[in-house]
């Protein structure tokens, strides 16, 4: 016999489950894209690669005699790393038995959402671990001096580039210190707290920061990449659920053959600096 019309059945929560995980994902993402003041996201194609630059000054020697031909220098742009942008995919399942003991909504659910937040979170360490690498120093004996110190090098390397505002990654034990009398505003997004503080600074306290180090760059140096997941051949064998942008896909699914019941997740959206010497890495030095 035919299924009545407009009966649910259980694909149709099963959409429901994955849509509710997009909007969270990509919600999170564009608070962050938004904290940081990204402008540039660009989805690329599988296998594709990630080129950052470095600036090469060639000086020529400023002692010219009146009249003399002033020697020309230069200044390149020349590559410097490279990164191959690369899918991730995770898959879970529970099993019949764990929906009948604690009930659907907890097992999966709930579980789904710990599995959101740990992704995220990964998406973060790895962006200040890349951001570890700057090749730009500061130093100073507080927050303050070395945010300072870190603010004034970005403001002469990119006097002329129109870059945007200061963006800074601090340890929260550092920011908890220097906090004191100070007066902030606060909001929370994405699992990171960001204030406004002296300098008109943009500044996230994260975790994946090393304790008595800061690492800072300008807005407009940081890139949003990711595999596309919605559209072209992946669409032909897979159903995916997406958001407009194609950053993350899920589905979810009853495995008969197990008993159990699947959530697969792919995405790789990943946050890099072009200019790797556009980024410092501030030293806390001891009192």
């Amino acid at each position: 016999m035919a299924v009545q019309e407009n009966t649910n059945v259980s694909t149709d929560f099963a959409k429901a489950q994955s849509i509710d995980f997009v909007n969270q994902f990509t919600d999170g993402i564009k608070k962050l894209q938004e904290m940081l003041g990204i402008t540039r996201r660009q989805a690329l194609s599988e296998g594709s690669t990630i080129k950052t630059y470095k600036s090469k000054v060639t000086l020529a020697d400023g002692n010219v005699a009146e009249g003399d031909l002033v020697p020309l220098s230069k200044v390149e742009k020349i590559p410097d790393k490279t990164y191959e942008l690369a899918f991730r995919k995770y898959r879970r399942a529970v099993t019949l038995e764990a929906i009948q003991r604690s009930g659907f909504d907890q097992v999966v659910q709930e579980a789904d959402s710990a599995l959101l937040r740990r992704i995220q979170s990964n998406i973060r360490t790895d962006f200040a671990s890349f951001l570890a690498t700057g090749t730009g120093t500061s130093a100073g004996k507080t927050l303050q001096a070395v945010v300072a110190d870190a603010w004034g090098q970005l403001q002469v390397l990119f006097e002329n580039d129109n870059a945007g505002a200061v963006v800074v990654l601090a340890n929260p034990m550092d920011v908890s210190a220097y906090l004191g009398g100070s007066g902030i505003t606060t909001q929370n997004a994405f699992g990171m707290t960001y204030f406004k503080a002296f300098l008109d600074v943009g500044m996230m306290a994260n975790a994946s920061v090393p304790k008595g180090k800061i690492y800072a760059t300008v807005a407009d140096n940081i890139n949003l990449a990711y595999p596309k997941v919605s559209g072209g051949e992946i669409s032909k064998a897979f159903s995916f659920t997406t958001d407009e942008t194609g950053l993350v896909g899920i589905t979810h699914a009853p495995d008969y053959s197990r008993s159990s019941y699947e959530t697969h997740i792919i995405t790789g959206p990943t946050l890099f600096a072009e200019r790797l010497d556009g980024v410092v890495v501030g030293t806390i030095s001891a009192e």
